[in-house]
């Protein structure tokens, strides 16, 4: 059986949604709560399996290293206080056996580009592509956890899955299936942000793929597509000419935090479930109501 055991991780883009938070600080470090979004990526990988990390990163994003790397002054200061919980808290954001490598995408040339930019790290192996805007909420099993093993089962190609409203069809890349009456099964085309008129469906593609190596064969050949980018979902399509892919509808809540609304709502409802205040900020939830 193969083993998922990189994820790629693309973390070069501008935020400008969130402007001017982000004008320093790269979103993928706004907080939910009291971790920063790429954290929770990372976590996913992590219990799914994954040893190697590749970010694909850009200008000022050194705050994404630093977040990953020791911390010394911070540790001795927490040792030196006896707070242990803390100096727990932060030295195992990421286990030993688990290794950061970091990459520059020196142009913002899509997604695409983005994943094309890891080959060198990936090589011939299948590799999992995580995007940290999607946080996907599932205390018993994570959303790529449940790819791989469904992984082991096909060894085709994997993409997340989700129903989306008609008008938001143009928001993201949507399936055809062979089943159009179902959410799960292989793909038969794909396209980039569709307008509700022309969409094959409303099951849209969300930030979680499992993508055998043939992909950056494609991804060399790629032209620019929609929004003037170089689209993964373009050499996917591409993809389709040579091997099966999955729909995989997984189990989860996802929170669009790449948009305010949605990260907000991701920061009420995990607030709500935080073991330290879950319970006193869900009773001030509670009386807003009233």
């Amino acid at each position: 059986m193969t083993i998922i055991k990189k994820a790629v991780f693309p973390v070069a883009g501008l935020g400008t949604r969130f402007l001017p938070a982000t004008k320093a600080s790269p979103k993928e470090m706004l907080p939910i709560v009291d971790k920063p979004l790429i954290q929770y990526a990372v976590e996913e990988a992590v219990e799914a399996g994954i040893e190697e990390l590749i970010f694909v990163t850009g200008r000022n994003k050194r705050s994404i290293p630093d977040h990953f790397d020791k911390a010394y002054e911070l540790e001795a200061e927490l040792e030196a206080k006896g707070k242990d919980k803390l100096l727990q808290l932060i030295k195992n954001i990421v286990p030993p056996h688990v290794s950061c490598i970091y990459l520059r995408q020196s142009e913002a040339l899509g997604l695409g580009h983005a994943v094309l930019c890891a080959k060198p790290v990936v090589g011939d192996d299948p590799f999992t592509v995580i995007l940290a805007d999607d946080l996907i909420d599932n205390k018993s099993k994570g959303c790529v956890k449940q790819m791989v093993e469904s992984y082991a089962d096909h060894a085709s190609s994997i993409l997340a899955v989700q129903q989306v409203e008609k008008d938001e069809t143009d928001k993201y890349g949507i399936v055809s299936l062979e089943n159009k009456s179902d959410n799960e099964g292989f793909i038969t085309g794909i396209v980039e942000k569709p307008s509700p008129t022309e969409a094959p469906s409303t099951l849209a593609v969300v930030g979680r793929y499992i993508l055998n190596p043939r992909i950056f064969h494609f991804l060399e050949k790629t032209q620019k597509g929609t929004g003037g980018e170089i689209q993964l979902t373009d050499a996917i399509a591409d993809l389709l000419s040579e091997e099966k892919v999955f729909a995989y509808p997984f189990e989860g809540t996802r929170y669009d935090c790449g948009s305010k609304l949605g990260y907000l709502q991701a920061n009420v409802e995990l607030g709500m479930k935080h073991p330290e205040i879950g319970a006193e900020f869900t009773q001030y939830i509670n009386s807003l109501k009233t």
